[in-house]
């Protein structure tokens, strides 16, 4: 738990997400409002976020649907430029996460100096593109490699848009990647981003899981965050906090701001 006592300084840290629009080569992205559109709505959720008081901020391609296991060199490169054009900005520990491909998001945090990574790591599953095996062992090792052995590995160990072929109970799943990959943190998710973990499926990984924080990493809303945080070590949030609590939309700094002082009187006014 050092690493992650280190980089986020407090107990049960709140990680507030900057969904990056539609990069460069993917279906949604908008031409028109181009790579300055694109570094302009993540400047606004960046200080929207900030100002609230979130512990850290994670920056994510959520809008590069259909998502990719392979992603385009393009799309890193560019979350790389639009990062690297906000650090002079930013004022909490940040983390990265590529959809859904491990070695980019790895490599994305050592362009950019990330203190932390989230992604599917372990496991194998079916879904929404196709069959799903990541390698843990190669990511940690190319982790490694660059140089970025302090960067922090947040492991979803529930895939979202997927169903685990591995039938063993997700709490099973969670303590045999504690065993075998060594997480800095362990996140259990709902199904689709926005839709929340279950809670018996939470409580379960918490009592499987003592040697590394367990986190609510998907739905997690205003009047859930008490209760998640009364069982969870910490949780990432991102459609809660836009606009109508649609996740395309810009983070409203009103329900930002609203979350981050129920998350705080939960955990004891910190």
């Amino acid at each position: 738990m050092k690493r992650f006592d280190e980089i986020f300084g407090t107990a049960k840290p709140v990680i507030g997400m900057v969904h990056i629009g539609a990069l460069p080569g993917s279906p949604l992205h908008d031409e028109k409002a181009g790579i300055e559109g694109l570094l302009n709505g993540a400047r606004c959720d960046l200080a929207a976020l900030q100002a609230a008081g979130f512990d850290a901020v994670m920056f994510g391609n959520e809008n590069d649907r259909p998502y990719e296991f392979d992603v385009d060199t393009a799309s890193t490169a560019t979350m790389a430029w639009i990062i690297g054009a906000l650090r002079a900005e930013m004022q909490v520990p940040f983390g990265v996460n590529v959809l859904w491909d491990p070695m980019s998001t790895v490599a994305l945090a050592a362009a950019t100096g990330a203190a932390f990574v989230r992604e599917i790591f372990t496991g194998t599953y079916a879904s929404d593109m196709g069959p799903w095996t990541p390698d843990a062992g190669a990511a940690m090792r190319y982790r490694n490699r660059l140089g970025a052995n302090g960067v922090a590995m947040l492991y979803n160990v529930s895939a979202e848009f997927a169903h685990s072929l591995d039938q063993r109970p997700i709490a099973d799943r969670a303590r045999s990647a504690v065993f075998s990959s060594i997480p800095d943190a362990v996140l259990v998710s709902g199904q689709i981003t926005g839709e929340a973990a279950r809670m018996e499926d939470l409580e379960a990984v918490k009592r499987a899981v003592s040697t590394v924080p367990v986190m609510a990493n998907t739905g997690v809303k205003h009047d859930t965050v008490a209760d998640i945080l009364t069982i969870a070590d910490g949780c990432v949030v991102g459609s809660a906090l836009k606009v109508g609590g649609d996740t395309w939309n810009a983070v409203d700094p009103d329900r930002a701001a609203d979350f981050m002082a129920r998350a705080r009187a939960a955990r004891g006014g910190r």
